[in-house]
Formats: structure tokens, C-alpha cells, sequence
């Protein structure tokens, strides 16, 4: 242990309790990464459970002090690098800072510490007829604190719209330890710049975030769920446009290729390929979700679609296998799973281009979307046996994916962020004179470049 990281260590103990200090090289290993591919290895100099905003300011002053980078992560969810830990840093782990601190039924809004896991919120406001919008597929283990860093989406995106559209104010402690505010607990409010909105989704690089006020909405009074096989991926995708020219907005829009639906098969022992060649799974919500679920229905069937009522324990069925739809493990070389959005009259045209891209570069492709708003998630992958070959051929067919998506006017990442992965396509979509105001306005915020170094922006 270097000098400087003793004399760290000795400071960080005078505000927060030994027990939750950890330095211990199994410890340091798993907070040293998310599930998201590792582009550049390191292992964090010691990782700080924080159980109060006050620990978090401590934290923060002895980074500043020592000048001494922090990487804060929730439950580690991330699939773009977002939480890697870069050499000698301080890992600040949020995950107990998990307390619902206040719900306002009448105000429709709540308050939660960072750490507090989606579906717990949810559990918490249903009793008011209320819930909490943005559901992320891992909405069971990931953290608001994480949603909030990288503006996650989720299922029911289409609709209620991704985490930014859900958080009204946030408490964000700075990089020299200073605690703000920001935001307001109105639904309106245009005082000044708008920085909570800058927070979200800054992945860590501005501040970190303690607290979070979020805008609930209304828990619907009745969904209807309808499964739509189709031949192939290309059919669901159009399927997807002929129920946004009927006018109907469903609250969750999923689209599943054939090989998906065989690989959750063969995972949950369900019997989906054998229904259709891609599944688009639909679900309508509210007072007029009976009506809206008849037009989508026809509309699917003179598509050419199957189409299917689930109710029950069915539909839950669907929409579980939906959220463990990328498969297991975390990516790594051999298989990296994406996050390109592009707009919605293009989603039958780029869905052909992945599978042009696929066969052309000799990799195997996977493909789940969100389709309601255009955020398709491609999973590419090689056998490991093909070594550093079929590496390269992998790298090439990430890189015209990325490529293609910008031509057709969309972005590199829809909901899980640039992290560290996706860096190197982050000037392919900005300009230099973006990055460089990024940059300019990194240094307001970090002067010493301690928050999160070497994510989200270049």
C-alpha cells in the first residue's frame, strides 16, 4: 500500500465507521467492474459503503484532498462501463443508502435515498394507486441512484417515458464535498438552468447523487396483454409501425427475434419459437385499455400476425421472459449485447441491416427491442474458440451497427449510457465543437477530474 493511500485510508476512517472500509482483494475485485464489457482493467485502492449523505460529503473531501478519483455504483447493473473502477480510486457504494424517505400521495410525488431498489418503490406506492414509471428490464436489482446516472428506460418507455421525464429534483453532492439542491417538488417550474435534468444521465461525472425526488403517476385500472408472432423479425418491426398509424399508444411494445425466443426456451423450458419466427409483445393500460387492445389486435392480424390474449399469469409469464431476454452472464470479448436507438420509421430497415451485418461479418446475432420508441438492444457474439479472428470480426460488426444507426438519424446509446465502452463512438455522433462544450462544463463541475474519469464524455 502506497503512502498516499494509507494516509487516504487514516482520513476516510475519521468520518465513516472501519466496518465499511474494505480493502481486502476478493472485495476489491467485485466492485471493480459492472456487467458491462471491459475495455481497460483496474482495481479500485478501496471501496466505502456510505450509509448517509454526511459519509458521502467525507467520502468526497478526502478524494478532493488527495485528489483521488471516486466511482460511485449502486448494485453494479450497468452494461456499458459506466461503474468501472479506474487504478487506486475510491469505490463509494450506495447501496445502503436505501431508505423510501417520503411518499406524497396527494402530491404524487416520492423521495428515496439512491440506493432504493425500482421495484421496491413500486411496491411501496401501489397501496396509493400510484406508481413509479420508468421500468428498466432489471428493474428488481438496479437502483434509482443508477437509473438517475445513466436516464435508464425500460418496458414501459413508450409511453410514461425514461427516468429524466420521472425526477423532478435531486440532492447531489459536488466533487469538493459540497451538498446542492436542485429541482423543485412542482410538476412546473423554469427557474434558472435546468441542472437536475443535466444530472440525469451524467453518469456519475458531475456529482453524486444522495437523494431523489421522483413524479409518480397513476397505477392503471386495467391492462390487457396480447402476443403477436409473426414470420420474422423484419414483419413484427412493420407490425410495430401499422399500430402506431392506428393512432393507439400501448404502455409496452416489445419486439423479440426468433433467436431469442429459442434461447429462452431452451432457459425457461417455454415453447415460444414454436409459435412464430419473432414476437411482439403488447400491453395496453388505463381506462381504455380494453378498446385500444380490440384496434391493436385487428390491426396485427391483417399484418399477418398471430395474435394471442394472455391474461393472468400468461401475460406475467411474457413480460418476465421479455426482462431476462439478453441471456446470462455479463458481456465480455465474445459477446457484447448494444443499445442503438434509431427513429421508428426505420426500424424495419435497420432491423435487415443487422442481420445483413451479421451474416456478412460471420457473427451470430440476437435481437430485443423496445420498439415503442425505436431502442433496439442487438446482442453479437463468436465462439470463444475462434480467438482473436473472430474478436476482430465482432469489433467490425459493433462498429457498421453503430455506423449504420447514426446514418439513419439515430444515437449510439437509447438508456444505458456511453459509459466506458462506447467512448470511442461518442465523436462519431457528436461534434467536436459538442465535446468540447461537454468538456468545459465537466470542469465547472470537477476542476480536479475525480468524478468518474474516463466515462460518458471524451
Amino acid at each position: 500500500m502506497s503512502d498516499q493511500t494509507s494516509s487516504l485510508v487514516r482520513e476516510l476512517h475519521l468520518g465513516v465507521h472501519s466496518s465499511r472500509i474494505l480493502m481486502s482483494g476478493g472485495v476489491l475485485e467485485e466492485y471493480s467492474r459492472d456487467q458491462g464489457p471491459v475495455t481497460q482493467p483496474a482495481m479500485p485502492a478501496v471501496v466505502v459503503l456510505a450509509e448517509s449523505v454526511e459519509e458521502v460529503q467525507h467520502v468526497m473531501r478526502c478524494a478532493h484532498l488527495f485528489k483521488v478519483a471516486v466511482v460511485a455504483r449502486g448494485t453494479g447493473t450497468s452494461l456499458s462501463g459506466g461503474a468501472h473502477a479506474v487504478s487506486g480510486c475510491i469505490v463509494l457504494s450506495l447501496e445502503r443508502m436505501n431508505r423510501i424517505l417520503e411518499v406524497r400521495p396527494q402530491d404524487e410525488l416520492a423521495i428515496v435515498e439512491p440506493g432504493v431498489i425500482n421495484a421496491d418503490l413500486n411496491l411501496a406506492v401501489a397501496p396509493h394507486g400510484l406508481m413509479y414509471a420508468p421500468d428498466p428490464a432489471s428493474h428488481t436489482i438496479s437502483t434509482l441512484g443508477g437509473n438517475v446516472a445513466t436516464n435508464a428506460g425500460g418496458l414501459r418507455c413508450a409511453k410514461y417515458g425514461v427516468t429524466r421525464d420521472s425526477v423532478l429534483a435531486l440532492d447531489v453532492v459536488l466533487a469538493d464535498g459540497t451538498l446542492i439542491h436542485t429541482g423543485h417538488t412542482t410538476f412546473k417550474g423554469v427557474a434558472g438552468y435546468d441542472l437536475t435534468a443535466l444530472f440525469v444521465g451524467s453518469e456519475g461525472t458531475l456529482g453524486i447523487v444522495v437523494g431523489i425526488t421522483v413524479r409518480l403517476k397513476y397505477l392503471p385500472i386495467q391492462t390487457r396483454t396480447l402476443a403477436a408472432f409473426f414470420p420474422d423479425f423484419p414483419a413484427a418491426a412493420a407490425g410495430v409501425l401499422a399500430i402506431g398509424a392506428a393512432r393507439v399508444q400501448p404502455a409496452i411494445l416489445e419486439l423479440l427475434d426468433g433467436n431469442t425466443l429459442g434461447v429462452l426456451d431452451a432457459a425457461f423450458q417455454s415453447n415460444l419459437a414454436a409459435r412464430g419466427g419473432a414476437l411482439l409483445l403488447i400491453q395496453t393500460d388505463g381506462f381504455g385499455a380494453e378498446a385500444e387492445s380490440a384496434v391493436v389486435r385487428k390491426v396485427l392480424t391483417q399484418a399477418g400476425a398471430t395474435v394471442e390474449a394472455e391474461d393472468g399469469s400468461e401475460a406475467a409469464m411474457l413480460l418476465d421472459l421479455r426482462r431476462n431476454a439478453r441471456g446470462d452472464g455479463v458481456d465480455d470479448d465474445f459477446r457484447v449485447g448494444e443499445d442503438v436507438a434509431v427513429p421508428r420509421s426505420q426500424l424495419v430497415h435497420y432491423a435487415g441491416e443487422l442481420e445483413r451485418m451479421a451474416a456478412e461479418h460471420g457473427v451470430r446475432l440476437r435481437l430485443v427491442a423496445h420498439a415503442g420508441d425505436g431502442n433496439l438492444h442487438p446482442t453479437f457474439w463468436v465462439n470463444r474458440d475462434e480467438g482473436q479472428a473472430g474478436m476482430l470480426r465482432l469489433q467490425a460488426a459493433l462498429d457498421e451497427s453503430v455506423r449504420v444507426a447514426l446514418g439513419l438519424g439515430g444515437t449510439i446509446t437509447g438508456e444505458h449510457g456511453v459509459g466506458q465502452y462506447k467512448l470511442r463512438w461518442l465523436a462519431w455522433e457528436q461534434s467536436a465543437e459538442v465535446l468540447s462544450l461537454q468538456r468545459r462544463v465537466k470542469e465547472a463541475f470537477d476542476p480536479l477530474g475525480i468524478l468518474n474519469p474516463g466515462k460518458a464524455i471524451t
